[in-house]
């Protein structure tokens, strides 16, 4: 009986140990003490202090980083998309490569992929700012949106598309009418969670960005590393946490439908 609890107890301290500093964050952005060891009461007056005028650069990272989480995941999503139907669809000897080079941004690690981007930049002779950000994250972003999509194919009925051509659908009519329909919760669910990993990086983000151009978490790292506005930071924090269950739970409840 005892050993039979073990497993639950494991699971309750790996939960605890992930979960209980994100709680700790959003309780103490409505603590109206200054400083998180003590409990001074509720209050909303940091959230009302990120409206003043001296947090605008911090709302002005945050615009920065949704217009390029909302573009590189809008290119993600074609790029994705194209991706994945060219691998369901089309065997080649070059496949293997393919696969490779489809997941090498997935499993590499983030400081290897900054530092490769941040050489190749260079190497151009671009100027770092919100355009090398941008591309740096459709770099990683598509590879996701890619393995979403792939995986709304493995239950795709190609007999669909057969059943289409001998009604005299042309390719435009059956792509236009029959491919994107069934495989639009996949692709949407796959521009969703590029969306969620590109609001939050900062690896890579890091070595990529240039003056002016900081995203809303190199902006809070910059905060919390000189202790500037800790409770503003746990406002700003909450509210993009809460925008981050939402936009993963929809994805999850997409990527769960199944092809009809």
């Amino acid at each position: 009986m005892k050993s039979s609890r073990i497993p639950a107890i494991l699971l309750l301290l790996v939960l605890v140990f992930l979960y209980l500093p994100i709680l700790l964050l959003v309780v103490n952005s409505f603590n109206e003490a200054r400083y998180s060891s003590t409990w001074g009461g509720f209050t909303l007056k940091w959230y009302a202090a990120l409206m003043e005028r001296e947090n605008r650069d911090l709302w002005e990272a945050a615009q920065r980083t949704l217009l390029i989480a909302l573009a590189s995941s809008a290119v993600s999503m074609v790029l994705g998309t194209l991706s994945a139907c060219a691998l369901h669809w089309y065997r080649s000897r070059l496949q293997q490569i393919n696969y490779g080079v489809l997941y090498l941004p997935i499993i590499m690690p983030d400081l290897l992929m900054g530092i490769s981007l941040l050489l190749f930049f260079v190497g151009l002779g671009a100027t770092l700012g919100t355009g090398t950000i941008l591309i740096a994250h459709i770099t990683f972003c598509a590879s996701f949106v890619t393995v979403v999509v792939l995986g709304r194919l493995q239950g795709f009925d190609d007999n669909v598309i057969n059943a289409a051509r001998d009604l005299g659908a042309t390719k435009w009519v059956i792509v236009r009418r029959v491919i994107l329909p069934l495989l639009a919760p996949g692709i949407i669910a796959g521009g969703l969670l590029a969306f969620t990993l590109s609001v939050d990086d900062y690896v890579i983000t890091f070595f990529v960005t240039g003056p002016g151009s900081s995203t809303l978490p190199l902006k809070i790292y910059s905060m919390v590393k000189h202790s500037k506005d800790l409770p503003v930071i746990n406002a700003i924090s909450t509210l993009f946490l809460i925008l981050t269950f939402l936009i993963v739970w929809l994805s999850q409840r997409l990527t769960d439908s199944r092809p009809t």
